[in-house]
């Protein structure tokens, strides 16, 4: 009679996620949370921002004083000027809240992770912000203030540019929201190949659609005009290529894991 060899216990990897599945209403309800939170922190860093607008407004008026030290900005309507502070207010509401937001998105996903999935998480929650930043401080110090002094070469003794107020920092808030979010692409690149949605092999022989698409999205979020496109598109391709490298970083690293675990698994089985 043959004998029946005892079912092993599951390791406690594997049933780590045991007992935290939840049905749809109750992961609509954590997403409800998460969203109110963040529109919480949205709003109030509006309201704190709408104080110091004009602070703000200085600080992204800058460029535009070192490109045309002698213009002045305008503004067309009794209004504009007061709705152009509310949009200063958002953007800043924005620029501050990122974190915040970027936090609950890592909130709401976590639960349906394993530990060393939230644990390998942690350093791209970390890394967000700080590739947002370098992309508006590549807007602020290299991107708007080569823009503005092309543009403003263009004047003639007939032609004068007056810029309003609402147009200037429509220009600046939407390049520097625009450049923050593109500077998260290696970050969601090298997510995606810790779960193996992407491989290094795949991004080498997508390189070809991702210059035109880099070049269409450039055109589509940026103002019409060469420049800013210009300075997105590349940046935005420097980026798609150290993704590569990242990616083959995380390749090289899983592999030798993956060695070192069947080198220690052929050692006890030899025992």
């Amino acid at each position: 009679m043959s004998e029946t060899k005892p079912v092993e216990d599951s390791k406690p990897t594997q049933d780590e996620l045991a007992g935290s599945e939840a049905p749809l209403i109750e992961h609509l309800i954590e997403l409800r949370k998460r969203l109110i939170y963040s529109v919480v922190a949205v709003v109030a860093l509006m309201a704190l921002c709408f104080i110091f607008a004009s602070t703000i407004y200085d600080w992204l008026l800058q460029p535009y004083r070192d490109a045309v030290p002698d213009a002045e900005l305008i503004f067309t309507a009794p209004q504009e000027l007061f709705f152009t502070y509310l949009n200063v207010a958002f953007f800043g509401a924005i620029f501050l809240g990122f974190p915040v937001i970027a936090s609950q998105i890592y909130m709401f996903v976590a639960p349906g992770l394993y530990k060393h999935e939230r644990k390998a998480f942690i350093p791209y929650l970390v890394a967000t912000p700080v590739f947002f930043l370098l992309g508006t401080a590549m807007v602020y110090f290299i991107i708007l203030p080569m823009a503005l002094h092309f543009f403003a070469g263009m004047q003639t003794d007939d032609i004068v540019m007056l810029v309003s107020a609402k147009e200037y920092l429509g220009f600046a808030m939407v390049l520097i929201i625009a450049f923050g979010v593109c500077f998260q692409l290696p970050i969601v690149l090298t997510l995606l190949a810790q779960i193996d949605l992407v491989n290094v092999e795949l991004l080498k022989k997508g390189r070809r659609y991702a210059i035109v698409g880099i070049l269409a999205f450039a055109a589509f979020i940026t103002p019409p005009d060469p420049i800013s496109q210009i300075g997105l598109a590349l940046p935005m391709y420097a980026l798609y290529e150290l993704s590569i490298l990242s990616v083959r970083f995380i390749e090289k690293r899983r592999a030798a894991a993956l060695a070192a675990q069947e080198a220690e698994l052929s050692g006890s089985s030899s025992e």
